[in-house]
C-alpha cells in the first residue's frame, strides 16, 4: 500500500499572505501547486489587532464568524468580508464602514483555506425530533462542514459523511438569542471533555458530545446549548486523519530548549497548538508561509484579536514533524499536556516513493 493517497496537499489545504491595498472588491489567489476552490477560509490581520474571521461555502459568502469571541454569525460585516469563493481563492469586499478586516491599505494579512466540495443534505437522527442539515464534504481529505439545527435532546446525532471517525470537531452556534463558546472535541481529550477555541481555559468535563465517541457516520450531541439548543443553527467542522496529510494528536512538554519532538509523518504547513492543563495560556497558530524558514516563531492566537506574535511559540518544522525550541509553558512546559491540529506541506514519502526534504 502507498504511504499516502495525497501527494499534493495544496489540492486540499493552502495558506496565503497578502498586504492590503484598499481596492474593492479584490480577489486573493492561492499560490500552491494545485488550484483549490476553498470551502472554509480562516483569515486574520497579522500587523494589527483585528478579529479572526471564518467563512464557509455552506453558510455562504458574506456570513462571518469570529474565533476570538462567542458572537453568532454576522452578515456583510461593516468592516469588510469575504463575499465569494473562486476556483483558486476568494473575494474580499469592503463593508459599509471600511475594509480594515481584510484589505486595509498597507495592513498585512494571512488566510488559511480548506477544500470540501461535495454537497450533502438530509435529516438528523437519534434522540428527539429530527432536524434538517446541509453540508459539504471531502472524504479524500477527511474534512466536512455541516450546518444543522439543534433539538435540545441528548443523543441527537449529526451525520458527518466522512466515512471515517473524526479525530477533531470544532463547533459553534450561528443563530439564536444567546452567544455560545467555540466548542472543540479532540480524540486525545476523550468524549467526556471539551475545550474552547475562544478562551484560554483548560480542558473541562462536559456532556456536550454526549459522552460518546463519534463513529464513522455520526456525531452524538448532548443537550448543551453550545451545539444543540432547540431550533438554533450550528456549524460543525469535522476532521478525520489522512496519512501524510493531516494529524490530530497530543504531546507532553519537556521544558527544555532542546524540546519535545512530535512525529507527524509529513512536513507541516499549518499547526494549531493548545495546552490542555493550564487555564491561562493561549492557542497558537503557526504556518510555513509566515515563517518560511526555521525557527518557526510567527504565531497568532485564535482566542485573541492581537496582531502577530514573535517568540511566543518557537519550534522547527522538520521533514516528518515538528520540534519545540523553547522552555515556555505556552507550548513546551515540563510535564504539561498539549493537543495539536496539523496539515502537510509535503508527505514524508509520496505514493511514488519520493521523500520530503528538511527545511
Amino acid at each position: 500500500m502507498a504511504y499516502t493517497t495525497i501527494d499534493d496537499p495544496s489540492a486540499y489545504f493552502q495558506t496565503i499572505t497578502w498586504t492590503g491595498n484598499g481596492s474593492d472588491p479584490r480577489t486573493i489567489t492561492f499560490d500552491g501547486n494545485s488550484d483549490m476552490q476553498p470551502d472554509w477560509v480562516w483569515e486574520k490581520s497579522r500587523s494589527l489587532a483585528y478579529q479572526h474571521n471564518l467563512y464557509d461555502s455552506v453558510r455562504g459568502g458574506g456570513k462571518g464568524l469570529v474565533t476570538n469571541n462567542d458572537a453568532i454569525e454576522v452578515s456583510d460585516n461593516a468592516n469588510g468580508y469575504i463575499s465569494a469563493f473562486t476556483s483558486d481563492g476568494f473575494v474580499l469586499t469592503a463593508g459599509s464602514t471600511n475594509n480594515e478586516l481584510l484589505n486595509e491599505n498597507t495592513t498585512t494579512y494571512v488566510g488559511w483555506g480548506w477544500k470540501a466540495g461535495t454537497s450533502v443534505s438530509g435529516n438528523t437522527s437519534g434522540s428527539g425530533t429530527a432536524k434538517a442539515y446541509t453540508g459539504s464534504v471531502n472524504t479524500d481529505a477527511g474534512f466536512s462542514i455541516i450546518r444543522h439545527l439543534g433539538n435540545d435532546t441528548a443523543g441527537h446525532t449529526i451525520p458527518h459523511h466522512l466515512g471515517a471517525v473524526p479525530k477533531m470537531i470544532i463547533g459553534h452556534g450561528i443563530s439564536g438569542d444567546d452567544a455560545t463558546s467555540w466548542t472543540v472535541y479532540h480524540h486525545a481529550l476523550g468524549n467526556t471533555n471539551t475545550i474552547s477555541l475562544n478562551e484560554t481555559a483548560a480542558v473541562s468535563d462536559s456532556s456536550v458530545w454526549n459522552d460518546t465517541t463519534p463513529t464513522s457516520s455520526v456525531i452524538s450531541l448532548g443537550s448543551s446549548g453550545n451545539v444543540n439548543d432547540a431550533d438554533d443553527a450550528f456549524i460543525l467542522y469535522s476532521f478525520a486523519e489522512k496519512q501524510g496529510y493531516s494529524k490530530f494528536g497530543s504531546y507532553t512538554g519537556n521544558g527544555n530548549a532542546d524540546g519535545t519532538y512530535v512525529h507527524l509523518g509529513f512536513k507541516p504547513a499549518f499547526l494549531l497548538i493548545k495546552i490542555t492543563d493550564n487555564a491561562s495560556q493561549d492557542w497558537f497558530v503557526l504556518d510555513n508561509k509566515r515563517s518560511p524558514f526555521n525557527l518557526v516563531d510567527d504565531s497568532l492566537a485564535p482566542n485573541q484579536s492581537d496582531g502577530e506574535y514573535t517568540s511566543e511559540a518557537n519550534l522547527d518544522f522538520t521533514a516528518q514533524g515538528f520540534k519545540l525550541r523553547m522552555t515556555s509553558i505556552r507550548v513546551n512546559g515540563s510535564g504539561n499536556n498539549y493537543i495539536y491540529m496539523a496539515f502537510a506541506e509535503n508527505p514524508f514519502v509520496t505514493s511514488t516513493g519520493v521523500p520530503a526534504t528538511a527545511r
